[in-house]
């Protein structure tokens, strides 16, 4: 087996086609891919496969067209557009004398690059080392010296070097995987709390380069960084919109692809479930891309594969200024979630959406006055501690509260206070007022 070299970057492309009509887009959104992995794309091969060899996946004849555009173009590294096994990729480094590397370990590299927070770091290591460890092969000159325990100096349990290699990995994966335990037992603690305090989390969601983080920071102006490349950012971020007496919790999630590695998917579970435990899906589809239909299935199979087909979206048409007759709308359609088109860059059509957000939402929340004895001083710290308090008086009997707050937590509240409903601890039971349309 050859070294495993970076010597360059130079990238030669297979493009494997099932039989019948070639799809472009395949090459094309494979091309951004290598772009975004640094690569430089001198060449690409395409490859008719109806059945995937075991030995090289293609064909051996195809193999030789390969060799030969590695040697017209000086590739380096040759990426195939399609999941290899690991005999596969073996084989065709040593028939093509380069690395090979599948879309799989290509995506992997992306991320490697992109991750930036501890978490995005350990979930990216977790996902390689789990695809490294099934490639680990080493190679020997003179065969038999890599067996420990038979040569002067050498003499030890009789283990392999190759099965210390893989004992190691191991090692490193359950580290790693303890580590994002307690990551994840963080993140959950603080969505636990966004569930208690009943603040409605929104996620952000869509195919790769829709546009989400520029979405994302023109609405909550968090500065993420959003750039025209696949996978620009990877860590969830979340942030708070507030506005007309709401408050709405926004995360921004990795952006999804055609055939995401599943070993991302596991790894990535924690970021994956913000879009999962969400009370609405922003599905933000590139209104300019021919191939947006497409993607937007792409991206609703990804949701049911994580559990969170069943959650409620809004179809975001981003980047209308691409459009010739691109205009800001809101359409409701007899079927299917409500669409809004805007431009996240431009900003034309934003304050449409975010007044549809906090309003969307408003009628989960209560108004009302409330009528406190001297004795309710307990009650009346928790709800100043959850900033529902907007005007209060004080009198011999007690306290008179005007609140505005999340209607679940009102109703604990009320739970709390040996009550089964908010009446008792209204003035009237008139008094609430709640913004719905209903």
């Amino acid at each position: 087996m050859i070294e495993r070299t970076r010597k360059g970057e130079n990238a030669l492309l297979v493009q494997p086609y099932p039989p019948g009509p070639q799809d472009a887009s395949l090459l094309e959104e494979f091309t951004e891919l290598a772009r975004s992995a640094g690569a430089t794309v001198v060449g690409a091969v395409t490859a008719r496969v109806e059945r995937g060899s075991p030995s090289h996946y293609i064909g051996s004849g195809k193999v030789e067209e390969v060799l030969s555009a590695c040697d017209a173009t000086d590739a380096d590294v040759v990426l195939f557009n399609h999941a290899l096994s690991p005999v596969q990729e073996r084989n065709l480094e040593k028939a093509l004398g380069r690395r090979v590397v599948d879309r799989t370990g290509l995506i992997l590299d992306i991320f490697a690059q992109r991750a930036a927070s501890h978490e995005g770091k350990l979930q990216v290591e977790l996902a390689q080392l789990k695809h490294l460890s099934a490639r680990l092969v080493r190679g020997s000159a003179a065969g038999l010296d890599s067996q420990r325990g038979g040569s002067i100096g050498l003499r030890g349990p009789g283990e392999t070097r190759l099965e210390t290699d893989r004992r190691l990995l191991q090692k490193r994966r359950e580290t790693l995987e303890a580590r994002l335990e307690k990551v994840e037992a963080q993140r959950s603690q603080m969505r636990r709390a966004r569930v208690r305090n009943a603040i409605p989390r929104v996620a952000l969601v869509g195919y790769t380069n829709a546009g989400k983080s520029t979405l994302f920071n023109a609405l909550t102006g968090a500065g993420v960084y959003a750039a025209d490349k696949l996978f620009a950012t990877l860590d969830p971020t979340v942030r708070r919109m507030q506005g007309a007496g709401s408050t709405v919790v926004l995360s921004d999630t990795v952006g999804f692809v055609r055939d995401l590695p599943h070993e991302l998917v596991a790894a990535f579970r924690s970021t994956l479930s913000e879009a999962r435990d969400a009370d609405l899906l922003l599905h933000v589809v590139d209104a300019s891309d021919e191939h947006r239909d497409e993607r937007m299935h792409q991206v609703d199979e990804v949701l049911r594969d994580i559990g969170a087909g069943e959650v409620p979206q809004l179809l975001i048409f981003n980047k209308i200024d691409r459009l010739e007759d691109g205009s800001a709308r809101h359409d409701v359609p007899a079927q299917g979630p409500e669409r809004l088109w805007l431009s996240a860059r431009t900003g034309e059509g934003l304050e449409r959406l975010r007044d549809s957000l906090l309003t969307r939402f408003a009628d989960r929340r209560l108004q009302a006055e409330l009528r406190l004895g001297a004795g309710e001083g307990r009650l009346r710290a928790r709800l100043h501690d959850l900033d529902a308090v907007r005007e209060e008086a004080a009198d011999e009997a007690g306290w008179r509260l005007s609140v505005d707050l999340p209607l679940a937590v009102a109703e604990r509240l009320a739970l709390e206070a040996g009550g089964h409903a908010l009446a008792p601890l209204l003035v009237a039971p008139t008094a609430p007022t709640y913004n719905s349309d209903d």
